[in-house]
Parts: structure tokens; C-alpha cells; sequence
């Protein structure tokens, strides 16, 4: 059998591959941990509906993984993103998460996540002239 790559997609072509990679995964994992995902969406909306920021990512065995955390430049400051990321916090530890794990680059949000607990584990310089830093926070 011959094959080759292809950069053109389906929606099944993704699925495939997530789905055989969760499936390799579970044969891997203790039963305890088998099946524990959940998506995680955090919005700051005012009373109209308005979005003003939000976090998303998910829970995946027992860690819960921050894609995104944002708050529009006008809200910042003012405390919203540390009550996003105690919600997410106390959602992760509602489900019987271990640490909650991230990643920003230099020119974005360090401070911020050092000033809440969170360590960082890993850097990778020159990304794009910055650093990238992956953090984690054990619950």
C-alpha cells in the first residue's frame, strides 16, 4: 500500500485521528481515569449578553488544561481574570483534577499566572523573538 500527505481536510479526517489518538490513550490509563473529559467554557458577559472575555479548555483525565484565557483590554485590571481562572479552579477541583496546566508567551500573561500559584515547568526560547512558557498549578 502506497501512501501520502495531504494537507486537505474533512471534518471526519480530524475526528479520525483524535478519536484513534483517545482510543491508543485509553488502552494506556487506569480505569479510574477512563472517560473523565469535559469541556470548559468561562465567559465574562455583562447583563445584555455581551462578551467581554472568557477562558476555555478541558478536562482531561485528572488535569485540567487552559487553551484560553482572555479579557478585553478595557476590563483588564479590574479583577475579572483572576475570577476566571478561581472558577476554573474550583471546577477543576469539583471534578477531581490533580493541576490545572497552560501556556503563555513572554508579551503575555507570566506575572499573571506566577502571582497565581502557577510554576513554571518548561521554556522554549525564540518563539517567534519570544519565549514560551508551559506552567502548571498543582490543586
Amino acid at each position: 500500500m502506497e501512501l501520502f500527505i495531504s494537507q486537505t481536510s474533512l471534518p471526519a479526517d480530524k475526528t479520525y485521528v483524535s478519536d484513534k489518538m483517545r482510543e491508543f490513550n485509553w488502552r494506556h490509563f487506569p480505569d479510574s481515569l477512563k472517560g473523565r473529559y469535559q469541556e470548559v467554557q468561562l465567559f465574562l458577559k455583562n447583563a445584555d449578553g455581551v462578551n467581554y472575555g472568557g477562558l476555555t479548555g478541558e478536562i482531561c483525565w485528572n488535569w485540567l488544561e487552559v487553551h484560553y484565557l482572555f479579557v478585553d483590554e478595557a476590563c483588564r485590571k479590574t479583577g475579572y481574570g483572576s475570577l476566571l481562572i478561581a472558577e476554573a479552579e474550583s471546577l477543576a477541583r469539583s471534578k477531581g483534577c490533580d493541576f490545572i496546566k497552560l501556556d503563555t508567551l513572554s508579551f503575555q500573561a507570566l506575572d499573571f499566572y506566577l502571582k497565581h500559584g502557577f510554576e513554571v515547568y518548561g521554556t522554549l526560547p525564540n518563539a517567534g523573538g519570544f519565549s514560551h512558557y508551559y506552567l502548571k498549578k498543582d490543586l
